[in-house]
């Protein structure tokens, strides 16, 4: 019996990918510049497009990952990043009207940590954290096997956690750079590939911040795996011994022992764990 196929969509607010998922495998990708300024009528016509050039008999579910909020239980998205006239809209049954199959939507860091969950290189088992490392820090968190969203939508927001003077997101992530000493993460990085000294150091203080930020999930949560992904990720030879000295401070040390910390070697998690989120919501 051939595996069942499903849509995945990562509707961003530069591009929007499209994927064929069948069993555990992507077997055709396609992307496009989101009509980011564009009508709802526009963009929800460029998602329609998109997703008809997969779109077959054969399909079982469809599933969206938006950087926004969303009421996943309704299908509603709210406010999505860099593409403002998404407002407020009832994605969901826009697009069950029109493909007639189930459809789900979650908020991109969801769908990136349950990418990685269902397609990364380990089993899928067990409870981790996929930290989404860029302009600013997503989250999504995986019980037991299966994602948790909470009630709104919005478990996971670590980042907004106050911490110091600001939030753990002014400090964990690439505003970092820029917040503190007004320089932008690319260059930041690019000066740490030659050897820069103060750009190592920038690395350096930016790993604390992470491990510290680390740690308060591990207090909430004490899960097995945190994977991080995003732009920042990148720099992860930079910042990963200060990162690893901050969480060995964590009270328990049993749990410093068995937790790991990895890398997303994955290409496409969110995509993939859209495609993923049927699947995960029937279990």
């Amino acid at each position: 019996m051939p595996p069942t196929q499903h849509i995945g969509i990562d509707l961003g607010g530069t591009n929007i990918r499209v994927g064929l998922v069948a069993g555990h495998q992507l077997i055709d990708l396609y992307s496009e510049p989101t009509k980011a300024s564009g009508s709802e009528q526009e963009v929800l016509e460029q998602l329609f497009t998109v997703t008809d050039r997969f779109y077959n008999d054969k399909i079982q579910s469809i599933g969206i990952g938006v950087p926004g909020l969303v009421d996943a239980s309704k299908g509603l998205v709210f406010d999505v990043v860099n593409i403002p006239c998404l407002k407020e809209i009832p994605l969901q049954k826009l697009m069950e009207d029109r493909y007639r199959i189930a459809v789900r939507i979650n908020n991109d860091a969801n769908c990136f940590a349950l990418g990685e969950f269902q397609f990364g290189t380990e089993k899928r088992q067990g409870s981790m954290v996929g930290l989404s490392i860029g302009t600013g820090l997503g989250a999504g968190i995986i019980i037991n096997g299966k994602l948790y969203s909470g009630k709104h939508c919005g478990a996971g927001e670590f980042g907004m956690i106050d911490y110091l003077e600001h939030n753990i997101e002014y400090y964990a992530s690439g505003q970092f750079f820029q917040h503190v000493y007004k320089v932008d993460g690319l260059t930041v990085y690019k000066l740490a590939v030659e050897g820069d000294d103060s750009a190592l150091e920038m690395y350096s203080v930016f790993g604390k911040h992470l491990g510290n930020a680390i740690k308060t999930i591990l207090y909430t949560l004490d899960i097995d795996k945190i994977v991080l992904g995003g732009s920042v990720s990148k720099a992860w030879p930079y910042f990963k011994k200060s990162m690893w000295e901050q969480i060995r401070t964590f009270a328990y040390k049993k749990t410093i022992l068995e937790l790991k910390v990895d890398i997303s070697a994955l290409s496409n998690s969110a995509l993939l764990g859209a495609a993923a989120l049927y699947i995960d919501d029937n279990l």
